[in-house]
This record gives C-alpha cells, structure tokens and sequence, in this order.
C-alpha cells in the first residue's frame, strides 16, 4: 500500500517538477547567456534592479492568471492601475485632497477592487465575454485616469515614497510584497476549496453547474480579486515614482498574458500555476533587461518578446496533446 501511495504521489509530481524545472533552466540559461555576452550584466547590481523593477509585473500576473485559469481574460489591469494610482495620488496630494496616505492608499485599492468587481458581474449579469467587457473597462478607466489627473502627472512626493524606500538585503518591500502574493495566491489555488473552484470552472462550467455549485459568485470573485491586484500594484508603483501617471500600465495586460503564458497556464481555462506565472514574469524581465544592456533597440525587443510569446503558446499546443493522448491511453 505504500509503495504504491508513494508511485501515486511520484506521478503526480514528476509534471509538476519538470515544468518548474524547465521555466527555471530557462531562466538560468538566458542570464548566462547575457553574462557571457555583457560581462556588465552579471552582477549584483543587475539583479537588484530586476527585482526591484518588477513588483507591478509579477502582481499584475498573479491576478492575469487566476482569471485566465477561470476561463476568462482580463484586458483591463493596465488601465485599472492607472485609475488606481491617479486616485491615490489625488487623494494624498497637497495641492488636492490631502488626505493621510492610508486613506489614499484604501481609497486606491477601492476604486481597483470596484472595477474588478464590475468586471465580473457584467460578465455574467449579461453573460457576456470577458474579453469584450475587460476591453471596455480598459477604455472606461483609462479616461478616469486622465479626468481625475486633468491629463497631468500628478506628484505626490516623498510623502508615500516609503513603501518602496524601505528595503531588506537591498530588495525593496514592493518586490517583497510581491512575493508574498505569489505565496499566497499559490496556496489559495492549490490547498483551498476555492482554487479548486477555479480549475474546475476552466476545466467545465456546465459541469460545476450541473453538479450543484453556483460557479458565479466565484467568478466575481476572481475578477475582483484581479482588479484589486491591479491596485496594489498602482500602490507600490506610485510608491516608486512618487507621482501617478495617466498613461501608467499602458500594454502591462499584454505583458502580463505573456508572462502567464510562457509560465504554462492554458488560454483555455482550467489549468495554471501562479508560481509559474511568477517564473514567466522573471523570464520577461531577464530577456528585456539582457536586449537592453547589448544595446537592442525597443522594435528588436518587441520582435524578440513576440517570439518567445507565439513559442510559449505552440508548447503550450504540444503539451495539452501529450497530456490528452496520455490520458485516452
């Protein structure tokens, strides 16, 4: 009986082992690459200033892919980050509200968990594609931004540069934030009733209903929990710059597919890991930062980023076959 609980348990981690492993000799092997070709590129310093870049990235992805694990898309976080921000400095700024930076800060998350949220109650109130709804809220929020800035840049100062100001072992608390939303958001999907909600709505929604549970409330949820994210991430951005910017998080939702995507969560709902995504963002990041220091122009970065994003998908293709064929055998 044991052994043949431990063949079980092997089986069922060899895939998720090997995929792990393979995002992550990835992404060892294009930092030697880089290393090899920019000498300047392999050192603390280039590290230190990845990871502290791609707090917004890796935060936005975690939301990009529960929704995509639901069957859903979300083409709005970019937008929803700049709306988020441009509230919060607004609300936190002197020459405006002036309110204390935990008011702006709730009031920032409110407006990005209330986008969210209408997200998902359109989507199914009138059941509609997300795609569509997602690429109205992005048209939708992106105009608040620029009423609530006046299509200006709106400083707020050092008044909430703190949260990106404070730092452990040269990491900066934004990029530890997002960290420790990966950890959770991962645990939620794996270990908890409600993660195993969202595989089974991608997997089959008609069978989820027909079995008695009401998929749409855990729908709303999912596109809330990503407009809340999308917030978040305009927090420790705005943190950052010291100011919000209307044009803030413009292409972050394609950026953030594509990320998702080279970390192997399926466009076709039911199948996804948020450490994954995690992976596909650093991936991004080392392939963007490594064309930069040799010098690559921003028309030979998108050629190159949009390769790797059609062969992440053609994988993707491949792997769901092997997996399909493996199960009819």
């Amino acid at each position: 009986m044991r052994q043949e609980a431990h063949k079980d348990l092997m089986s069922r981690l060899r895939p998720v082992i090997a995929e792990y492993l393979g995002l992550a000799l990835v992404l060892v092997g294009l930092v030697v690459a880089f290393g090899f070709l920019r000498k300047s590129f392999f050192t603390v310093l280039t590290f230190r200033t990845i990871a502290n870049e791609v707090p917004e990235a890796i935060i936005i992805a975690v939301g990009m892919t529960l929704v995509l694990i639901i069957g859903g898309i979300d083409l709005s976080v970019g937008s929803i980050l700049s709306l988020s921000g441009a509230v919060l400095a607004v609300c936190v700024s002197n020459k405006r509200g002036g309110l204390p930076v935990p008011l702006g800060v709730l009031a920032g998350l409110g407006v990005g968990l209330a986008c969210g949220a209408l997200n998902g109650l359109m989507t199914i109130a009138w059941r509609l594609p997300s795609f569509i709804v997602t690429l109205g809220m992005l048209e939708m929020a992106r105009g608040g931004a620029y009423l609530v800035t006046r299509r200006e840049t709106e400083y707020v100062g050092s008044k909430i540069a703190g949260i990106a100001g404070t730092s452990v072992l040269g990491l900066s608390l934004p990029f530890l934030i997002a960290v420790g939303i990966v950890i959770v958001a991962q645990f939620v999907l794996s270990k908890t009733v409600f993660g195993r909600y969202m595989v089974a709505i991608g997997t089959n929604e008609e069978a989820v209903r027909l079995s008695g549970i009401d998929p749409r409330p855990v729908k709303v949820a999912v596109f809330a929990l990503c407009g809340l994210l999308a917030a978040v991430a305009a927090v420790t951005q705005t943190s950052r710059h010291e100011s919000a910017d209307p044009n803030a998080g413009e292409g972050y939702e394609l950026r953030a597919i594509a990320a998702v995507v080279i970390g192997g969560t399926s466009l076709m709902g039911g199948r996804g890991s948020v450490a994954a995504s995690f992976f596909g963002v650093l991936i991004m990041s080392v392939l963007d930062a490594g064309l930069t220091q040799l010098g690559a122009q921003a028309p030979t970065k998108r050629l190159v980023t949009g390769g790797v994003i059609i062969a992440a998908v053609i994988a993707d293709y491949y792997r769901r076959r092997v997996t399909r064929e493996g199960r009819e055998t």
